[in-house]
């Protein structure tokens, strides 16, 4: 199945962040919390979006951006333009 976002909306799919553990530090759950990365599947046709953002590009998005989709077993986000923070370069 083939997923195309709409306008100024962009198809991302999480990328896990596995934690790094150095020596015995203990670091409480509450400090746990990872930045939100995804890999981008898809760009809407907004043409100014397109010039920004490619397919294949690593972004970072906000903790509660989005609408989350599984597909196929897949998860995926759609974000709006709005919601993307940056580009990992």
């Amino acid at each position: 199945m083939e997923i195309r976002p709409l306008d100024d909306r962009v198809l991302i799919q999480p990328q896990d962040i596995s934690e790094k553990k150095v020596g015995n530090i203990i670091i409480p759950d509450t400090a746990k919390e990872k930045p939100n990365i995804g890999e981008v599947i898809a760009v809407g046709t907004d043409e100014e979006l397109q010039k920004i953002v490619k397919v294949g590009d690593r972004v970072l998005y906000g903790k509660y951006s989005g609408t989350e989709i599984e597909v196929e077993g897949k998860k995926y986000i759609i974000c709006t333009r709005t919601e993307l923070l940056a580009i990992i370069l």
